[in-house]
């Protein structure tokens, strides 16, 4: 357990304050405006909603939130110290400096900054080096990415911090203002700006095109993959022959910025209101983030772009089961995401199979069939299932499952698995019988050594307990 300090509670600030939180911290807070603690109980709401349905099994125990009555009081014991204050530099030293005159030489500090380089954050200091650029992205609880600018042994450290919250510190090479995200961002903000003045698109129609097309091959590939598949077999070399011309066309007006006279800022709130005004903030927040855990869990269904990160946290997080005694096997913990429901509003009947599909790999895992196992040429086939359900399950609800060997013997493993909910509900319960495979053949076999061994210790320790259908 370590302690971060986030100083600033706003939009930022809360999502770092809620990221650390729900991956195990403690979290000290600084912030004097009179609203910070309801603005980050907002933040805190939709981040419990979310982030653990981006995990296949539960969150570590939350850490502790308190609050600070002032900078020096906050980064006392902080390892991580998060800057959110606003975008002023002068504000920015003035803190800095309070807070490397109050805390261990050792702590990182980040600054959340969009735009200031480090260098330019550093002026001043006294130990330069310990301050770095952390530059995340909205909402900082879901979305993985934070820019890291600065000295490289300090950021070695930072994204090894960052792995632990399962985020990506990408190191920026070389400092340059708004580094590198944002600067694509507001070359595209820039054009879409353009286009409103002139006519030519409303803030939906440009949203539009992002959002069916381009955007869409971006959050798997990016930018530069995306083209070297435009290119065709001949790859990145012959998308550049055939649309590099085109870069000398007067399309874009990416150096020039329309000025923002009160009838463009009119004209572009006006579309606004009219695009999304029927929701609130809140509730667009919360439309933003079932999405993004829909098409984050896609992404990690294939192990491509941030999905491929989700699952390397999850291997890593992942909680080992040892049979020790003779109780029930807690195989499941984890929140049900808004996509295993259903036009119902409850889970799909399909995920209940995989839910104790899951629970069944977990006692599995156990008697040792793991990765190494199966690559080996063996594994366990489901022959038969039995589900009953009888209460509904709801998106973002907590579940555990309990598993018990009914018989472990031979190349046959019966389990019967009961899922509750956090308050101990049943919610349902499934009997699964298993056959050991041989993957060679395809055929049923004996499992051997330590496996058998361990299958058999397992069904002697649950042996005397309860039959749950009884």
């Amino acid at each position: 357990m370590s302690t971060a300090a986030i100083l600033g509670g706003g939009v930022i600030g809360g999502g770092w304050a809620a990221r650390f939180l729900l991956m195990g911290w403690d979290v000290v807070v600084y912030d004097p405006a009179p609203d910070a603690k309801t603005k980050l109980d907002e933040v805190m709401k939709n981040a419990k909603r979310s982030l653990p349905a981006l995990s296949e099994h539960a969150l570590p125990t939350m850490g502790t939130l308190a609050w600070a009555d002032d900078i020096a009081s906050a980064v006392k014991e902080a390892s991580w110290i998060q800057e959110s204050v606003p975008e002023r530099l002068n504000i920015k030293h003035d803190v800095l400096k309070v807070v490397q005159e109050n805390c261990s030489k050792d702590a990182i500090i980040g600054s959340s900054t969009s735009g200031f380089k480090p260098s330019e954050l550093q002026e001043h200091s006294v130990n330069p080096s310990q301050i770095i650029v952390a530059h995340p992205f909205n909402p900082v609880y879901l979305l993985p990415l934070a820019e890291l600018v600065g000295n490289a042994e300090t950021i070695k450290k930072a994204q090894i911090v960052l792995q632990g919250l399962g985020m990506h510190g990408l190191h920026v090479r070389k400092e340059i203002d708004a580094h590198i995200a944002d600067r694509f961002l507001e070359a595209v903000w820039r054009e879409g700006l353009w286009l409103i003045k002139d006519g030519i698109a409303t803030t939906q129609e440009i949203d539009d095109a992002i959002r069916f097309g381009f955007g869409l091959r971006w959050a798997q590939m990016g930018l530069f993959e995306t083209y070297r598949i435009a290119g065709g077999e001949a790859g990145m070399a012959h998308f550049i022959e055939q649309f590099g011309p085109a870069l000398e066309w007067p399309w874009t007006k990416l150096m020039d910025v329309p000025e923002l006279t009160d009838d463009l800022i009119n004209k572009i709130a006006t579309q606004s209101d009219e695009q999304s005004g029927m929701h609130s903030i809140r509730e667009l927040e919360r439309i933003r983030d079932d999405n993004l855990v829909g098409m984050m869990r896609a992404l990690k269904a294939r192990g491509w772009g941030a999905g491929k990160l989700l699952n390397e946290h999850d291997q890593k997080t992942q909680p080992e089961f040892k049979a020790q005694n003779d109780e029930l096997i807690n195989s499941i913990n984890r929140a049900i995401p808004i996509d295993w429901t259903d036009y119902n509003g409850h889970m799909n009947e399909s995920r209940y199979g995989q839910v104790f599909s899951d629970a069944a790999d977990s006692v599995l895992r156990m008697i040792g069939v793991d990765q190494a196992y199966i690559d080996s040429g063996s594994s366990y086939f489901t022959v038969d299932i039995h589900i009953k359900f009888m209460e509904e399950t709801l998106a973002h609800e907590n579940i555990k499952v309990y598993s018990q060997v009914l018989l472990g013997e031979g190349k046959k493993l019966r389990l019967f698995h009961q899922m509750m909910s956090e308050d101990n509900r049943m919610l349902a319960t499934g009997e699964q019988m298993l056959l050991h495979v041989d993957l060679n053949t395809r055929k049923s076999s004996v499992p051997e050594g330590e496996v058998l061994k361990q299958l058999n210790n397992l069904a002697q320790l649950h042996a005397d307990l309860p039959h749950p259908g009884a």
